[in-house]
């Protein structure tokens, strides 16, 4: 059994960063900032930071995760209860990571968690689901969805103010047209003449103008959203390694360090190798994206997460990620909302997908 739960850990994290590593860059993907390889480097470098600086602040997430105070603690401390945990939340995210649909490990080990509490007939505390598991699982995404709603025009109002324009381009056959567009929408050619460039179309992207402290807008943003990126990487690896841990700390496999040692290098693994079609779905489905709104929905996102991790709330990074894309695609009108309901529906089965699984494994494995 302690081999069964130590297969499920490793399955659980590698499932874990095959879903979830690529959302925190793809606005860098989306945005034409940076290709899938380098965002994809970028992404897996971040979050393994992420996971081993777990070590030293997450210990509130580990506790949560073992599922002490939801479930009776002499079932948290059967071994088929861990087994059943650890596997029926792997199962429901990889299910989900091969269909391309971004969904929650973090709600993915709730409803694992309810399914084993239910399964073995001691049920689980409805108090404790609700405030330490269900409520920051709502609230996360509306949030980050209310922040860019509202942050994005303060940004855009800054750069119109600090006289940054926006430009865009108007592919004929094989060349483009320089224009600007003014604050009401109008486009105009630039006063220092016509500049053309031979170009693929599909390369023709939104760029901005002008020079802040003496350094290029769009150098300056680019360096900017691959920070924002990279502290989304962080953030999921600092908040997400430590649920994946609580299942070896519970059955007493290894500590806190050795397990997030272990687990951040299966989600660094679990990244690299099958990222691809959640990467799709979050980059280009969703919404499309400039690189100020690439930088928006980036920000938001990591600031969520990392209060989060502080003070040990088992919020969802992808919730929170895909909360500023949605928020992105309102304030630009150009969101999917066929590809947003799908997703949001696939939030919807998860829980009892995974509760289902989770049940399951357990009788078997009783």
């Amino acid at each position: 059994m302690v081999i069964y739960i130590l297969l499920a850990a490793i399955f659980l994290a590698y499932s874990n960063g095959a879903n979830d590593n690529f959302k925190g860059v793809s606005t860098l993907f989306g945005s034409g900032t940076a290709d899938y390889r380098r965002a994809l480097v970028w992404a897996t470098v971040t979050t393994f930071l992420g996971s081993m600086f777990a070590i030293y602040i997450s210990g509130n997430l580990v506790i949560s995760f073992t599922g002490k105070g939801l479930v009776a603690d002499e079932v948290v401390r059967a071994p088929a209860f861990m087994l059943a945990v650890g596997l029926g939340a792997a199962l429901t995210v990889y299910l989900a990571t091969v269909t391309g649909f971004p969904i929650s490990t973090t709600h993915a080990i709730t409803g694992a968690l309810i399914g084993g509490g239910i399964a073995s007939g001691a049920g689980v505390l409805m108090a404790k689901l609700w405030s330490g598991f269900i409520a920051p699982l709502l609230l996360s995404p509306a949030l980050a969805l209310m922040a860019t709603v509202l942050i994005y025009p303060i940004f855009r109002f800054v750069r119109e103010r600090c006289g940054i324009s926006q430009e865009t381009c108007i592919c004929v056959g094989e060349r483009e047209e320089a224009v600007q567009f003014t604050p009401s929408g109008a486009a105009i050619l630039r006063a220092t003449g016509l500049t053309l460039t031979v170009d693929q179309i599909e390369n023709c992207k939104t760029r901005y103008g002008g020079s802040v402290i003496g350094i290029g807008a769009q150098t300056l943003l680019d360096r900017m959203h691959y920070l924002t990126a990279g502290a989304v990487g962080f953030a999921r690896g600092l908040n997400d390694t430590p649920k994946v841990v609580a299942l070896l700390v519970a059955a007493r496999i290894m500590g806190v360090r050795n397990g997030l040692i272990l687990a951040g290098l299966a989600i660094a693994l679990g990244g690299w190798l099958n990222a691809r079609k959640v990467a799709e779905t979050m980059s280009r489905k969703i919404t499309r994206m400039n690189h100020g709104q690439g930088f928006t929905a980036n920000m938001v996102t990591a600031a969520l997460v990392i209060f989060a991790s502080q003070w040990g709330m088992p919020v969802s990074t992808t919730h929170i990620s895909c909360g500023s894309l949605f928020g992105i695609g309102l304030v630009n009108g150009k969101a999917d909302w066929g590809v947003i309901g799908k997703i949001l529906m696939s939030w919807l089965i998860t829980l009892p997908a995974a509760g289902i699984f989770s049940a399951i494994i357990y009788q078997v494995a009783r």
